[in-house]
């Protein structure tokens, strides 16, 4: 049987990457590249000898291919992918989905319409140490949870314009960052419904202002059952380290938590936890960057049609919408 041709919209450092995860799986072959970058897509065309070089999403489409990447401005992705869905391909989609809700519905829909796999690079579900945590959970391991902790500060912040405009971006460092977190604790936890949410977001340490985006947020979520989830993530937080990641989940049976190790944006470490005693779950190294790339490739190749799952994409959408205080 061949293997799924696949397109590459936008192979920039984070599409080239998700690109060299997927072939090494063998699983698919590159067919076609697309960048507004000769330079960027010369690099990926070494990758990839035998693929094409288009000068768009249209002539990516035109080469017939059975799955397209795209890894593009934020303000593209809905509408990018909805074209390729409907055009009977396939879809791997750098986060966010949509600026909104309402945007990862429309996508969404797409896919259940035209039958055809759909996933986000939602790539923390794929560290070693998120999955020792989910295997404890589902296991009952920490009783029943109540109190989840999630934080990212990234000392930096995005390099492209685009990111401070909210019309192309859809927001800042909650709609880069917290995405992630909200993810995360959602899957966790199987998607427990979000009761109620308060936030406060801050754009250069003012309140946040129409026309500007955040670079610090807090939200408090309050999830069915009662349990608390908190959140924070920034931009350019002076936190004397590239960056603070962590996750952590306490129950009635103990706790657990994955945390970057020395402010690194890649190695994680897992512990479960009882009482004042720890439990190394993981530790580095992890290759995990391109795990959520290599999944969808492979499954694609297995020939997986839509995947109701790609619903909770949604549902993560409106969590985020709510910490803004918008509709979709």
């Amino acid at each position: 049987m061949s293997r799924p041709r696949i397109g590459f919209l936008g192979v920039g450092w984070i599409g080239r990457h998700r690109m060299e995860a997927m072939l090494a799986t063998g699983a698919v072959e590159a067919a076609a590249i697309a960048d507004p970058s000769p330079e960027c897509a010369e690099q990926a065309l070494a990758l990839a000898p035998g693929a094409v070089l288009a000068e768009d999403i249209d002539g990516l489409l035109a080469a017939g291919v059975d799955g397209l990447v795209i890894a593009t401005p934020s303000a593209l992705h809905a509408e990018q992918s909805i074209r390729a869905l409907e055009a009977g391909a396939a879809v791997f989609c750098q986060k966010p989905l949509g600026r909104n809700a309402r945007e990862a519905e429309a996508v969404v829909a797409a896919a259940r319409s035209a039958d055809r796999l759909l996933a986000v690079d939602l790539s923390y579900r794929y560290t070693e140490a998120a999955r020792r945590i989910k295997a404890r959970l589902d296991a009952g391991g920490l009783g029943r949870v109540y109190a989840v902790d999630l934080v990212f500060h990234n000392a930096y912040g995005p390099d492209k314009p685009w990111f401070y405009d909210p019309a192309q971006s859809g927001g800042g460092c909650l709609i880069d960052l917290g995405v992630h977190l909200v993810d995360l604790a959602l899957w966790m936890l199987d998607f427990p419904e979000v009761t109620a949410v308060s936030s406060h977001l801050l754009a250069g340490g003012e309140p946040l202002r129409p026309g500007r985006v955040e670079d610090y947020a807090v939200a408090d979520l309050v999830l069915d059952g009662g349990a608390s989830a908190r959140l924070a993530c920034s931009w350019r937080l002076p936190a004397g380290k590239d960056a603070i990641i962590s996750a952590a989940f306490y129950g009635t049976g103990g706790g657990a938590a994955l945390r970057n190790v020395g402010g690194s944006f890649y190695d994680f470490e897992a512990e479960q936890y009882r009482g004042t005693a720890a439990e190394t779950l993981a530790s580095p190294p992890d290759e995990w960057g391109g795990r959520a790339a290599a999944d969808w490739a492979a499954r694609l190749a297995a020939g997986e049609r839509f995947d109701p799952a790609a619903g909770r994409l949604v549902e993560v959408a409106e969590v985020l919408d709510r910490i803004y205080g918008r509709g979709g």
